[in-house]
Order: C-alpha cells, then structure tokens, then sequence
C-alpha cells in the first residue's frame, strides 16, 4: 500500500481566472470537473501520471482564510530562459513580490491571486522535470516531515540534510516535492495544498487508517459530504486522499 503526489489544489477567488493564469504560465490546458473547479494539466494528459503533477483550482468563498505552507518552483532551462519566463509571467498578471529574500538567483513572484511562487534559475537537477521543478513545503523539521511524507508516499528520497529533504516519484519523471526549513518568523502561509491518491485496487479508508499511525489526524476545512478524506500532517498541514484511480 502506499500513495502518489498526483496533483496541488489552489484555493482562489475565481477558479476559471487563475486556471487560466497557470496554464498559461506552464503551456499546459484547461478543462473543468464542474462548476467552482478548473484543472490544469499537460495538453494531451492521461490523469493521473507521475511524469506531471497536476494543478486543481477551486473557488472557495473567502480564499484570504486558507493558510498552508506549499508553493511552486518553477523550472528554467538557461538564463536568457529564466528572464523570458519571468517577462511572460508579469505579463499574464504576476507581479514581483519582495519577501525580504537576500541576493539570490531565483525570482519571486505573486500569481494574481496573491499566491506566492519561485522563478528557479538553471539547475541541473530540474533538467528533466517539466515546468515544474518541484512542489516545496516549508517547515519546522524537514527530517520529521520526510519521516511522515517518506512513509506516506511511494517515492524515492533523493537527498535530505537537517535544512532540506527532496523526493521524487519512484519512476523517476515528473517534479520533486521537496521540503525546506522555515526561517524564524516566516510564517509561510498560502493557498496551495496536496491530493495524494491510492493506486488502483487499494483501499482508501485502509490508506487513512496507514497514515493515522504515521501521525496524521483529522481535518475540518467545512468539506463537507465528500468522497475524498481530509487529514493534517505532523506539523499541521491539510492535505488530502481522493479515491483510488
């Protein structure tokens, strides 16, 4: 038994806006579930695949309310890439966001809904990632969490220190999902949370039982009457089962 990162759920304002805003900035599409929902994925793309984790938008009534700890780092193939990028990006609608980063090499920027996220300069451990170098989760205790997500998850740890742990599916595609020390005071909060999914054949309500004894618990976002489970890591973050698929 185990369970696969297979999409991020952004809480907005208005989905079909800020759907269109990612899918424009990772040359992915757009198609919808129903109304209040907007997913985004790769042109072409057979859900669910570990080559790309997807992006779900989900107009909630008060999105300014939703705390988690989740963005995006976005991936560049080159300098001349990285400002183009970012030139295309502030022409969709981000715009910078100075979050009292020192000199550094990547950009920060705001999607239009206030979601903050990372233009990445050139690495080569994104070389093959996709638009989204990696999913990135700030925290109190990295090795905690990767003791919780590591068990949770199926995929591949790749390098973890006292600041940093990155994993990636075991099939070796698609982004990282990565987690980084919180610097002291930074609250980190955003609208950018995870949906993990049992393979098919699994059992979800077996899968939640499995992630309660790794020390996730119960919780209550008003979801109501739904076929997915919502449950809360080690340190608090929301994160959610779906159904098998």
């Amino acid at each position: 038994m185990a369970l696969r990162l297979v999409q991020v759920n952004f809480k907005a304002g208005d989905d079909s806006a800020l759907g269109r805003f990612w899918a424009d900035a990772l040359g992915w599409g757009v198609s919808s579930e129903g109304p209040g929902v907007t997913n985004v994925e790769p042109l072409g793309f057979v859900w669910p695949d570990p080559a790309a984790v997807c992006v779900d938008v989900v107009s909630v009534p008060d999105p300014k309310t939703v705390k988690y700890k989740a963005h995006l780092d976005l991936n560049s193939t080159s300098a001349a890439h990285q400002a183009e990028l970012v030139a295309h990006l502030l022409q969709l609608g981000a715009t910078p966001a100075g979050v009292g980063q020192p000199d550094v090499p990547w950009t920060v920027l705001a999607d239009p809904e206030g979601n903050l996220f990372r233009v990445l300069e050139p690495r080569s451990v994104y070389r093959d990632t996709g638009p989204i170098a990696a999913v990135v989760v700030s925290c109190r205790d990295p090795q905690a969490m990767l003791r919780f997500w590591g068990g949770a998850m199926d995929w591949t740890l790749h390098e973890a220190t006292d600041h940093f742990a990155r994993l990636r599916s075991s099939m070796g595609v698609g982004p990282y999902l990565e987690f980084h020390r919180q610097p002291a005071g930074d609250p980190g909060w955003g609208r950018v949370h995870l949906d993990l999914m049992p393979y098919p054949g699994d059992d979800q309500a077996a899968e939640v039982d499995r992630l309660r004894t790794l020390g996730a618990t119960h919780a209550d976002v008003g979801q109501g009457n739904v076929p997915w489970v919502c449950l809360a890591d080690p340190e608090g973050n929301d994160f959610c089962v779906l159904t098998p698929g």
